[in-house]
C-alpha cells in the first residue's frame, strides 16, 4: 500500500499544496522544529482533506495549529476516541475542525483530518516538535527531515485504516505542485567545525567565533529525498546536566510543574582484549522486492540486496571460531539456512557463503513477525547468548506487534537493527533495538551497510556491561524521579541520555548537585560523575520537559491496541499533562466562530506524490502509467512470488499491464564488478587464514609462481605467507574501510602468530618487501 506524504483526501482529485516551509533550531544535540504547510482551496465547493506525513520515532510532537484566512486555531490534546467523536460532531454541524493523530500501526506516521475548508480559503497548518539528535560514529550529530514515506506492506487479514486506505496519484518529480524550503539555525558552546547535507545548500553563514551558524536549502528543492544534516562540533563527548524550570502555572508534583533534568553521559568503556568468542549470532535479512532498489539515487549505486549480501559475507568472515550462527531471509514467507543455529566452522561457513551469493530480493512482501517468532522459539544454547541482527528497509505495518514480540524476549538476547534506504520506518528500527537493549542504525545516501553492521558486530563481541545504576547527590528535601527506561546495555562510544523529574524544594542558586553512573565490566567496577548547577533554566517551549515526557511515553506506550490498561492510564496522564502526543491521544481543534456554518456536501481531493524508488506494488490491479492516468491501485494483499516493482533511476515512465514481468519494468542499472575487497574476504577461511592459490594471486594481481618463489622461509606453512600478504594488502589498499575488515584481520593476525612461530618477523619483513608496502610490520605485533 502506498502511503502518501502531504495533504490529501480520500478521492483521486488533486488539492493544490503550494509550499512546505521548515524552521529548524538546533542547540547542542536537541532540535526544535516548526513545519508549515500552505494550502489553498481554489474550487467552488468545501473540502475535507487528509494530511499524512512521516515523522522520526523520537520526535515529541507538542503543538498543532491552523491559520485559516487569518484566524489562528490552536489544537487541544484529548483522549483519542473522544477527539474522534468531537471531530465528527463538528463536521456534521458545519464547523471547521482539525484532527491530528499517530497512525494506528506505526509511531512514525502521522495523519491529520482538516474538515470543512471553504471555497477560496487558505490554510497554513503548523506542526511543532522537538527531538534528540543521534550521534554518529565519526562524531557527527544527524538531523533528518523525513520526506519519504515508503509503502508499508499490508498483512493479510489486518484491517486497512488511516493512511493505508489512501491510493494517491503518482507523477514524475518535475510535475509536483509543491516545494520545500528549510532554514536552520545551529548553535553550540563547543564551536561548529563543519556542516554537511545530502541536498544542495545556500552558503553557510557562521556567526561570531563559529559558535552559531545559519544554513538553508538551496532554491528549487522538492520532496524527492529525506533531508539530512550532519553537524560536527569541536567537542561532543562532554558529559553534562541541564535543569529546566517547570511551568509556573502548573501544579507541582506533575511533570510540567516540577523542574526536569536532562543528563548526558559518554561512558569511557575500555575495549576488551581479546574480544569474547562465544555467542549465537542470527542474521535476519530482508529479501522483499523493495530490496532490489538502489541504495541511493546515483546511477552507479549498489542495489540494496547486493550491499546486504556483501555485508553478510563480511559478517560471516568476522565471526569467532566456536560461536554459533544462522541466517534467515524473509519476505512474504521466510527461510533459514540451517534448521537450528550451527557451530561456526570452515564447513558451515562455506555452506552459508554459497547460499548468500545466491540470495535475491525475490520473496515478495515484508512479513517480519513470523521469522522472529521462529527464532525465539528455538531453545537457547548454554553459554552462547543470542545476538540478533535485523536488516530491513522497514516497510511493515504491524510495527507494534513486532516490537512487542522482541520486548517479550528481551531478557535472552540483544537486537541490533539496520534501516536500509530512505523511508525506512524509524518506529520499527529504533523500537526493536530499544526493546532488546541493542543499537539502531540507518543507512541512507552513499553510506555503507557494511561499516555500520561490522561496528555493531564489534560491539556484540564485547563483554556485557552489568549492574548499571544511576545515583543522585542532591540537597536535603530534593529528589530525582527517573522518567527514562532502565538502562540494560551500554556500548563503547555510545552517548547515554537520561531524564528525571526533580521534586521537592529547590535550593539557592549557587547550590550544585551530582549524578553518578555506575556499572561493572568483567568484574571491575567503573563510574562516571557529573557535577551540575541546580539553578533551573527557563525555556518557553519547555524542550526538556517535552523530551522527558516522550522518553517516559516510549517506556509505557506500546501501541493503541497493545498497551496494558495500567500503563495506558499513565500514558494518558503524562501525554495530556505535557501536551505530547501518544498513540492514545490526538490533537483536536474546532473553529465555531465562522459567520455561518459551511454548507453543502464535502468534496474530497488528493495531491499527487512523486514516483520514488522501488515502491512495491501487488501484481494485481496495476494500472498503466499514461497521459490520462498516473494512479497506482493496490487492491488485495497477496503478492505473487515475483512481485512487480517500479523504480525511479530516470524519470521516464513506462506502460505496463498485469502480465508485465520484472525485466520489462526495470530500467538499466549499472552494477560494478565484484569489489576486490569482497573477493579477498571471500577467500579467507573460517580460522582467519588464506591459502596460497590462484584466487589470492588474482586479487593481489600477481602470479602465483612469483608469490611461491618469494616465500622467505621454505619450511614455513605457505598459508602463513599467504595470510601475511593478504593482511598487508588490506592495510595498503583498503585503509579507509578498516572498520569493515578489522575483525577478520584480527583473526588473521592471531592465526599467523600461532602458526608462524619464531619465523614471524622474517615472514613479515619478507611480505612487506615483496608487496613493496609502506605499512609498518608492527601491525603484526602482539
Amino acid at each position: 500500500m502506498v502511503c502518501p506524504c502531504g495533504l490529501i483526501t480520500r478521492q483521486n482529485e488533486p488539492v493544490p499544496l503550494k509550499s512546505i516551509s521548515v524552521t529548524l533550531s538546533i542547540c547542542e544535540f536537541v532540535a526544535g522544529v516548526s513545519a508549515t504547510l500552505n494550502y489553498e482551496n481554489e474550487e467552488k465547493v468545501p473540502l475535507e482533506v487528509f494530511f499524512v506525513f512521516p515523522m522520526d520515532d523520537d520526535s515529541a510532537v507538542y503543538s498543532f495549529e491552523a491559520l485559516v484566512d487569518g484566524k489562528m486555531i490552536v489544537a487541544e490534546l484529548q483522549e483519542k476516541s473522544e477527539a474522534h467523536i468531537n471531530y465528527e460532531k463538528a463536521i456534521h454541524q458545519g464547523h471547521q475542525a482539525f484532527l491530528l493523530e499517530e497512525d494506528t500501526g506505526s509511531r512514525d506516521i502521522f495523519s491529520c483530518n482538516v474538515g470543512n475548508l471553504p471555497p477560496g480559503s487558505k490554510a497554513a497548518l503548523t506542526l511543532k516538535y522537538v527531538q534528540e539528535l543521534p550521534l554518529e560514529a565519526d562524531g557527527a550529530l544527524r538531523y533528518m527531515l523525513p520526506a519519504i514515506l515508503n509503502p508499508r506492506y499490508q498483512l493479510s487479514g489486518q484491517p486497512e485504516d488511516s493512511c493505508r486506505k489512501m491510493k494517491p496519484p503518482v507523477v514524475p518529480l518535475e510535475d509536483l505542485p509543491y516545494t520545500l524550503s528549510m532554514v536552520a539555525t545551529i548553535s553550540s558552546q563547543h564551536g561548529i567545525e563543519r556542516i554537511q547535507c545530502n541536498c544542495p545548500l545556500s552558503p553557510i553563514e557562521y556567526l561570531g567565533d563559529k559558535t552559531s551558524a545559519q544554513v538553508s536549502l538551496a532554491d528549487g528543492h522538492k520532496f524527492d529525498r529525506d533531508v539530512e544534516l550532519l553537524i560536527y562540533y569541536s567537542g561532543v563527548h562532554t558529559p553534562s546536566v541541564v535543569v529546566e524550570m517547570g511551568k509556573p502555572t502548573t501544579k507541582t508534583d506533575c511533570l510540567m510543574g516540577d523542574p526536569s533534568a536532562m543528563v548526558s553521559f559518554y561512558p569511557d568503556i575500555p575495549e576488551a582484549q581479546p574480544p569474547i568468542t562465544c555467542g549465537e549470532f542470527v542474521f535476519l535479512m530482508d529479501r522483499s522486492g523493495s530490496m532490489h532498489s538502489p541504495m541511493s539515487k546515483e546511477n552507479t549505486s549498489q542495489l540494496r540486496i547486493d550491499a546486504a549480501k556483501e555485508t553478510l559475507i563480511l559478517l560471516l568472515k568476522s565471526l569467532p571460531i566456536g560461536c554459533y550462527f544462522n541466517i534467515y531471509g524473509f519476505g512474504s514467507s521466510y527461510e533459514a539456512f540451517f534448521q537450528n543455529s550451527v557451530t561456526y566452522s570452515q564447513q558451515t561457513m562455506e555452506e552459508a557463503l554459497g547460499r548468500v551469493k545466491l540470495m535475491e530480493a525475490d520473496m515478495g512482501g515484508t512479513e517480519i513477525l513470523t521469522p522472529l517468532e521462529d527464532i525465539y522459539s528455538r531453545p537457547p544454547i548454554p553459554g552462547h547468548p543470542l545476538q540478533l541482527f535485523v536488516f530491513t528497509d522497514g516497510e511493515v505495518t504491524d510495527t507494534f506487534s513486532v516490537i512487542k514480540e522482541v520486548k517479550s524476549n528481551s531478557l535472552r538476547h540483544r537486537c541490533f537493527s539496520f534501516g536500509i534506504g530512505e523511508g525506512a520506518s524509524t518506529s520499527l528500527i529504533k523500537g526493536i533495538a530499544r526493546a532488546a537493549g541493542g543499537m539502531a542504525e540507518f543507512i541512507t545516501g552513499k553510506e555503507r551497510i557494511q561499516s555500520k553492521a561490522l561496528r555493531a558486530l564489534k560491539w556484540s563481541l564485547q563483554p556485557v556491561v552489568e549492574d548499571i545504576s544511576l545515583s543522585w547527590g542532591l540537597p536535603p528535601g530534593l529528589s530525582a524521579n527517573m522518567l527514562s527506561r532502565e538502562q540494560t546495555a551500554i556500548f563503547r562510544g555510545q552517548r547515554l541520555i537520561i531524564y528525571a523529574q526533580l521534586t521537592g524544594t529547590m535550593p539557592p542558586a549557587e547550590t550544585t548537585g551530582e549524578v553518578c553512573l555506575k556499572y561493572t565490566l568483567q568484574g571491575k567496577s567503573l563510574e562516571n560523575k557529573v557535577t551540575f548547577s541546580l539553578q533551573p533554566k527557563s525555556d518557553a517551549n519547555f524542550t526538556i520537559h517535552r523530551l522527558a515526557a516522550k522518553s517516559f511515553l516510549q517506556t509505557k506506550d506500546v501501541g493503541f491496541g497493545e498497551t496494558p490498561a495500567n500503563d495506558k492510564k499513565d500514558v494518558l496522564r503524562v501525554s495530556i499533562e505535557c501536551g505530547v502526543i501518544s498513540s492514545h491521544t490526538a490533537f483536536i481543534a474546532i473553529n465555531k466562530e465562522l459567520n455561518k456554518p459551511v454548507q453543502g456536501p464535502l468534496v474530497r481531493r488528493e495531491i499527487p506524490r512523486p514516483i520514488l524508488m522501488c515502491a512495491p506494488v501487488p501484481a494485481m490491479n496495476l494500472q498503466c502509467f499514461g497521459a490520462a492516468s498516473a494512479q497506482l491501485s493496490a487492491c488485495g494483499h497477496k503478492l505473487k512470488k515475483k512481485s512487480l516493482f517500479l523504480k525511479q533511476i530516470s524519470l521516464e515512465m513506462e506502460t505496463a499491464d498485469d502480465s508485465t514481468n520484472w525485466t520489462d519494468l526495470e530500467t538499466h542499472h549499472t552494477v560494478a564488478e565484484e569489489d576486490p575487497l569482497v573477493q579477498l574476504v571471500s577467500l579467507q577461511k573460517a580460522d582467519g587464514s588464506w591459502d596460497l592459490n590462484d584466487g589470492l594471486a588474482l586479487v593481489l594481481q600477481m602470479s602465483l609462481e612469483n608469490m611461491q618463489a618469494a616465500l622467505p622461509i621454505k619450511s614455513v606453512d605457505s598459508s602463513a605467507w599467504a595470510t601475511a600478504l593478504a593482511v598487508l594488502w588490506l592495510h595498503s589498499n583498503c585503509k579507509d574501510m578498516k572498520c569493515e575488515w578489522e575483525l577478520l584481520e584480527r583473526k588473521a593476525v592471531a592465526w599467523i602468530r600461532l602458526h608462524a612461530g619464531s619465523a614471524m618477523q622474517v615472514l613479515m619483513e619478507g611480505a612487506t618487501a615483496f608487496l613493496k608496502s609502506p605499512v609498518d610490520p608492527a601491525i603484526f605485533a602482539p
